[in-house]
């Protein structure tokens, strides 16, 4: 399997994209990267021209005049510009990571205190994932403490997934970085996102809303396959559901 996507000791910037969602949020974190980067210089260019052309050495007798209105047009109109130039892509993106007309497939988030249910519910497959605490197992080589769950996600490449996101306490958030998913699960309300992944891995990922004294400990594992591999784990999961249910379920499905 890839390399799995996980936050590193002293990282810096954004985790790398799986998703056409993340893509674009990384494209417009650098566009924003550009643009506060040229406005920083140009104030620090301001600020030097102030400090050595209009010292008090350098101007013994002060200046008399208080307006100018050249200059104040201008230092309106450019922030203006600026906000237009950050709206109007942002805008875009906000659309466009709101949700898809195409989804091939719906997978349900449930958050819960503390962990996180799951329902297929095309393939009327779900389970809970619990937290593998230090204290309470031993991690395996390769697995990071606080991030590891005993069930995984799973999720087929190249696939249009919706996203439902509801609570049945208090309001969690499930988030996914290297996805571009972030969205708050709210007790008694559905909300909505999708994503679509673009490579196969292990993706991590943590509640991002503070619900409670075990925040910290609702980690997200997810496994992106290939979408024959995702059919196999659907019948297993299917089979391991119908082998543990109760005798007098099992007669009432015969």
């Amino acid at each position: 399997m890839p390399q799995p996507s996980f936050p590193g000791p002293w990282q810096l910037g954004l985790q790398t994209p799986a998703s056409p969602v993340a893509e674009r949020l990384v494209s417009f974190h650098t566009f924003l990267m550009w643009v506060i980067t040229a406005i920083t210089l140009f104030v620090l260019a301001l600020l030097l021209v102030c400090i050595f052309r209009f010292n008090e050495k350098a101007n013994p007798v002060p200046a008399k005049w208080s307006h100018n209105t050249l200059l104040e047009v201008i230092w309106t109109a450019i922030p203006v510009l600026v906000l237009v130039v950050v709206a109007v892509p942002s805008y875009k993106l906000l659309y466009f990571m709101d949700r898809t007309n195409e989804a091939e497939m719906t997978l349900k988030v449930t958050g819960n205190q503390w962990y996180w249910s799951y329902e297929y519910t095309d393939s009327e497959v779900s389970f809970d994932a619990l937290s593998l605490l230090p204290e309470e197992i031993d991690l395996a080589k390769g697995q990071h403490r606080l991030l590891e769950t005993d069930n995984h996600v799973v999720l087929p490449i190249d696939t249009n997934i919706r996203i439902l996101f509801t609570a049945t306490d208090v309001i969690h958030a499930w988030a996914v970085p290297a996805f571009g998913v972030k969205l708050d699960n709210m007790p008694g309300r559905i909300n909505e996102s999708w994503t679509r992944p673009t490579k196969l891995g292990r993706f991590y990922g943590q509640c991002s809303e503070l619900c409670g004294v075990d925040h910290s400990n609702m980690p997200i594992v997810v496994d992106v396959v290939s979408k024959e591999e995702f059919q196999k784990w659907v019948a297993e999961k299917k089979q391991a559901n119908a082998d543990s249910a109760p005798s007098n379920v099992k007669l009432a499905a015969q």
